[in-house]
């Protein structure tokens, strides 16, 4: 095999990143290969994906999968483990060259840190990763000269537009959002909607947790302290604006006033390709953007009233330590309880906020403090949900 060839570990191959990221490496197979794939439970995908890329591992979270995939890779040259900890030491392979982290939630955090200490590259698709532990994270990255390149659409429309601007200072970064499927919506109107309502995104096809995420605001509220330690700046730094048709992925304000914007239309390939060649770039068959078929490009508040989990969030920045901890691990406990409907929709944000009034503060969290609050809050959430009288659901 060609040296020039990258060898690419996705961390969370079978969901809507991962699964892109497989395409944009089928399309390019003369610079990338897929090393490493990884799934959570979803053995069938991760087999057929395993049996077309031939990656050096497979491995399923899921060990009660694990016969299943090993047996049906057997005539493959696949090694095939399963269990969190063997993604945490195999991402360490000397082969790999950069790890894509696409794994949802919580989850992520340990393998990026693993990778990030054998000097990997990131390319950064789990928010929660900084979310949770941005100060630890970002350290470490400096420490072993490791880029952390951001995958989601709005932080890659960011560092682009810092491309070449290394010596500027940023006056305000601008990320935009869609406004998700109930942009204009009231509270009457939410107190009623199911997880099949939250699930219709208008301009983007993302998995269910993301997409409930974007639904309630919290996604716009996880980005926003993600960029804190993506880009080095203060909350008060960080304007979040609606912009319906998802054409402006985000922009950056100088301090001369110019402002840099990323344009292009909706499509998640874009941010991953440019992950994987940066600081390259190469030629594609993605469709192009057509000014004539948006004449109009509009932009409003987001309603923080209604939509209480962004607001919540600038709080937990703001207040710092373990509380963006507190906040992922309940959000992500709220978002499943309301799949599942044990939870009305409303009710995710007062969940969040009964998590952050009621779990233990810590200032200057170690990552083992943050292993435990999580483990906390997912189970004082999960306790105040069995704890809701049914009429209480959507309060």
């Amino acid at each position: 095999m060609s040296s020039s060839i990258k060898n690419v570990a996705i961390l969370g191959s079978t969901g809507s990143i991962g699964t892109q990221t497989l395409d944009v490496i089928k399309g390019n197979s003369n610079l990338f290969r897929a090393f490493l794939l990884t799934a959570h439970s979803n053995a069938d995908l991760l087999i057929s994906q395993a049996m077309e890329f031939v990656p050096q591992y497979a491995i399923i979270c899921d060990t009660t999968k694990y016969l299943q995939v090993k047996e049906a890779l057997a005539h493959l040259p696949i090694q095939v483990l399963a269990g969190h900890k063997a993604i945490i030491d195999t991402v360490t392979h000397p082969d790999i060259a950069v790890v894509l982290t696409a794994m949802v939630g919580f989850a992520g955090l340990e393998p990026t840190i693993a990778a990030i200490k054998a000097g990997k590259d990131i390319a950064l698709a789990n928010k929660e990763t900084l979310v949770v532990a941005g100060e630890i994270v970002t350290a470490l990255a400096k420490q072993h000269g490791v880029t952390i390149l951001p995958v989601d659409s709005e932080h890659s429309a960011i560092f682009q537009c810092l491309a070449g601007e290394e010596n500027n200072p940023i006056e305000k970064l601008i990320i935009t959002a869609s406004g998700g499927p109930f942009r204009g919506r009231n509270v009457a109107f939410l107190a009623n909607v199911t997880p099949r309502d939250a699930l219709k995104h208008p301009n983007w096809i993302m998995g269910a947790k993301i997409t409930i995420d974007s639904a309630s605001l919290m996604n716009k509220g996880l980005e926003v302290i993600e960029a804190k330690w993506l880009f080095d700046v203060d909350a008060d730094q960080i304007e979040v604006i609606v912009h319906p048709q998802s054409i402006i992925h985000s922009m950056v304000q100088f301090r001369d006033g110019s402002i840099k914007a990323q344009m292009g239309l909706p499509d998640m390939k874009l941010p991953i390709q440019y992950a994987l060649t940066y600081p390259n770039r190469i030629q594609n068959d993605f469709k192009r953007f057509n000014f004539a078929a948006y004449p109009n490009l509009t932009f409003e508040k987001p309603d923080l009233d209604t939509f209480r989990n962004l607001n919540l969030a600038y709080v937990a920045l703001k207040q710092g330590g373990n509380m963006p901890c507190i906040i992922n691990a309940a959000n992500e406990i709220a978002v499943a309880g309301f799949l599942n409907n044990s939870i009305g929709f409303l009710a995710m944000s007062n969940l969040i906020e009964e998590c952050m009034q009621h779990i233990n503060f810590i200032e200057q969290p170690s990552l083992n403090d943050y292993l435990n609050t999580d483990k906390e809050t997912r189970i004082f959430a999960q306790n105040f949900i069995q704890k809701l009288p049914s009429k209480a659901i959507h309060y």
